[in-house]
């Protein structure tokens, strides 16, 4: 692909962000109306608020796992530039990655600086090796390949020798290397591992894996966050694909317009964000059109209690 191909796909990225940028500016500052054209309004992102500081994220976020994993080629990175101009957008703001995805925070880094959003994300990756020198060396790495000298949440990857990590993080906290930090694990049999850590370190996250149909974290860790002011992050909020081949073929249930659902992937996350402990929810995708469909669960209504019961059943259902 030429240079001038490159830059054109830059380009369009960059009027995305800007575009969603202007959206959510005061009328008064953006450009006049043509006679008889009307505004319409970006939608308003549903929001909430950090336990631990009270600063509001959109409820939808992206994961980067897989999706990210790219080399440097124009092909494979085109649709990438789109995704990133899309999230960069009021709708989103929370991007999670680590080490372990493999060149993700290279790509990350480079597109952000190149689309010039890197300031408007949530920056949020994880340190996965053991030992307190060679964890410090890593996380430095990821700042470089981010492109920030200060991330707004570093996460122990699958509690990868936790206690040392966070003695470190908390020192890093309090030099304002780091804003934020947790923990992580993607599968239901660390859940008690995880509530160890939770009943005795001070966190602002845990990551966890939780769905509409693996409910596990709704036992015990999701009323424990809220009751030890911990942030909740959702991975694998689609059951890594495995529930969209449950629902393959199903038209929506009538119900799924009440809550402003077009899409069954619309329904599998607004089951998780409507749960008060969770703070965001990061679907992982490698195109644009899924993007936009995951953030636009992220805005309009969420499901009371009466409707997640029902929300339940119909999955029990399939």
């Amino acid at each position: 692909m030429s240079r001038n191909t490159k830059g054109s796909i830059i380009d369009r990225g960059r009027r995305r962000a800007l575009l969603g940028l202007g959206a959510g500016l005061v009328a008064g500052a953006c450009p006049p109306l043509a006679r008889g054209e009307t505004m319409t309004p970006a939608p308003v992102p549903i929001r909430r608020a950090i336990p631990s500081s009270g600063e509001l994220l959109p409820v939808i976020g992206m994961g980067t796992a897989w999706s990210f994993d790219v080399g440097s080629g124009e092909a494979e990175r085109a649709p990438l530039v789109e995704i990133l101009g899309d999230f960069a957008q009021p709708a989103g703001r929370l991007i999670d990655t680590s080490p372990m995805y493999g060149n993700a925070e290279r790509v990350i880094g480079e597109l952000s600086a190149e689309l010039g959003i890197g300031g408007r994300m949530f920056l949020a990756t994880k340190v996965w090796t053991e030992g307190r020198e060679a964890g410090i060396r890593q996380m430095e790495e990821s700042m470089r390949l981010l492109g920030s000298q200060r991330l707004d949440l570093i996460q122990v990857h699958n509690l990868v020798d936790w206690r040392t990590h966070l003695a470190t993080l908390r020192e890093w906290k309090q030099a304002d290397r780091v804003r934020y930090i947790g923990i992580t694990h993607y599968r239901s049999d660390a859940f008690p591992a995880l509530e160890q850590v939770m009943l005795t370190e001070p966190l602002d996250f845990v990551q966890l894996n939780y769905s509409i149909a693996t409910r596990d974290a709704e036992k015990r860790l999701l009323p424990l966050a809220a009751e030890r002011g911990i942030g909740v992050i959702v991975n694998r909020p689609f059951e890594d694909g495995a529930l969209f081949r449950r629902v393959r073929g199903r038209p929506l249930p009538d119900w799924a317009a009440e809550i402003g659902c077009a899409s069954w992937a619309q329904i599998f996350l607004k089951y998780i964000v409507s749960h008060p402990a969770v703070s965001c929810a990061i679907p992982s995708t490698s195109k644009p059109e899924h993007l936009r469909d995951n953030l636009a669960a992220g805005v309009g209504l969420l499901p009371d209690a009466g409707q997640r019961q029902r929300m339940r059943g119909q999955l029990t259902d399939l």
